[in-house]
């Protein structure tokens, strides 16, 4: 027989929490703390959303995404999470480059790149002094003035290689272009440049277990497996209950952590919005996905830890962002995992190679001929990193390629992004709970609130509106 995954849970809740990705587990667990009555659905069988891993045969736990992100996550981590959490975050000091512009590697602080750009770029330490307090000073709430590209113009003029040595990473991070705000950029950049890139010792799966043991701790009724369906809206446009199953969930609040756009057109429906708010939230324009590559070396292969941590690599003459999303994948970031990464597991050496794609060029192919592009992605990944690794397709035993395709099939992202919507989307996901009484939303929106500090900060966001909304309609609480 079927398994039942909601046997047990309630007729009625405070709050549902619809998506377990980082903002959504973060929001409940912020919630449930607070005291309030939470129920946590995720359509997959992990929670995380692209925050999770996979396990393959001969040992290999494939993390996916990039196992980067900012010393920023420590604390948040400290405060909404727990102390044991925060204390396995532990920082990458390999951050390498190599395109036809330069080669170098850096530890990704200011201070580094301060040198760098000084040193290396030739740059006058005013300049540089400058061109970071602008970026750092930088908030959400700005109105957008100028462009990343305009940004990049006013310090660096014509600068084309510094473009790509500040610029690369955040692109592969969260999807950022020259076109977009240049507050989006350096927001993300200054969280990430002030003290480098960190990850979690131990893995993508040990995080989400330990994330899970602490919801449940605070009493977070968890499911797996438990796609909603439809958000139940009243006349007065208020949130009545949330469908899942063939069950209707009745509760005050609901937090989705759903992708914006399919939050507003197929868990609510545009006719329980204003024409205005459902036009303006269609012309919200989605982040690009990615496609990724997983390697996984034999027992007893190993990879010199010189060849670093992050590597951004690239054939083309310049950063362009039309090249970046091209087919023909002529730029890669490779993640490198060490058994330091598990230490607590048998040694294995993984590689995952992303690369940023667009859904469309996946979308339409012949089932043969999407099998043919996913082989060729893989075939050509393993001769790029044979000028890093040589000798590495005799050193694995497992490959296996994801596209926009499968990132939307496991997440139910529209149009499989990776990183949510562009900066437009930021107000709109802000002004849904004025549409609709008791409907937040906590997933990756306008660049600033995606990668996995993001997620995490802007689940607490969303926790504490939601929570005010529900102390103010229960004073007791």
């Amino acid at each position: 027989m079927p398994r039942d995954f909601l046997e047990g849970a309630a007729e009625q809740y405070d709050v549902v929490v619809i998506g377990g990705g980082l903002g959504g587990m973060t929001a409940a667990n912020t919630l449930a703390r607070a005291g309030h009555r939470v129920l946590l659905l995720e359509q997959h069988y992990k929670f995380g959303g692209l925050a999770t891993w996979f396990r393959r045969r001969g040992g290999h736990i494939f993390d996916v995404a990039l196992h980067g992100f900012p010393v920023g996550m420590i604390k948040s981590c400290r405060r909404y999470w727990s102390r044991e959490i925060a204390d396995r975050i532990v920082q990458l000091e390999r951050i390498r480059f190599d395109n036809p512009m330069f080669s170098l590697t850096t530890t990704f602080t200011r201070e580094d790149f301060t040198r760098l750009l000084i040193d290396r770029f030739q740059f006058n330490p005013a300049t540089v002094d400058a061109f970071f307090d602008a970026a750092r000073d930088m908030q959400f709430t700005d109105a957008p003035t100028q462009t990343t590209g305009e940004l990049f113009e006013q310090f660096f003029p014509g600068r084309e290689d510094v473009v790509r040595l500040l610029m690369e990473p955040i692109t592969y991070a969260n999807g950022s272009t020259l076109e977009d705000p240049a507050l989006t950029y350096g927001i993300v950049f200054s969280n990430f440049m002030s003290k480098g890139v960190y990850t979690f010792q131990g893995g993508t799966d040990e995080l989400i277990k330990m994330m899970r043991a602490v919801m449940q701790e605070n009493g977070v009724d968890a499911r797996i497996c438990a796609p909603a369906e439809r958000i139940e809206v009243d006349r007065q446009r208020r949130v009545q209950a949330v469908h899942v199953a063939g069950r209707r969930i009745a509760t005050r609040a609901v937090v989705s952590n759903a992708n914006l756009l399919g939050t507003i057109f197929d868990l609510v429906g545009q006719n329980a919005l204003d024409p205005d708010f459902a036009e303006r939230a269609r012309a919200v324009r989605l982040n690009n996905s990615s496609t990724q590559v997983y390697l996984g070396l034999k027992d007893g292969e190993t990879i010199d830890e010189e060849t670093g941590d992050l590597l951004f690599t690239s054939r083309a003459p310049l950063f362009r962002t039309d090249s970046l999303l091209s087919p023909e994948v002529t730029s890669r970031t490779y993640s490198f995992y060490y058994p330091r990464i598990r230490p607590e597991r048998d040694p294995h050496y993984l590689v995952v190679a992303s690369a940023n794609a667009r859904y469309e060029d996946w979308s339409d192919l012949p089932a043969d001929e999407y099998q043919r592009r996913k082989q060729q992605l893989t075939d050509e990944t393993l001769d790029d990193l044979d000028r890093y690794v040589p000798g590495i397709r005799e050193k694995v035993d497992w490959t296996e390629a994801a596209t926009p395709c499968t990132f939307k099939r496991y997440t139910g992202h529209w149009l499989g992004s990776s990183f949510g919507t562009k900066f437009e989307g930021l107000p709109i996901s802000r002004e849904l709970p004025h549409q609709i009484q008791g409907l937040y939303h906590a997933g990756s929106v306008g660049i600033i609130m995606s990668g996995w500090l993001g997620a995490v900060n802007y689940g607490v966001i969303v926790a504490n509106d939601v929570d005010a909304l529900l102390c103010a309609d229960n004073p007791s609480i």
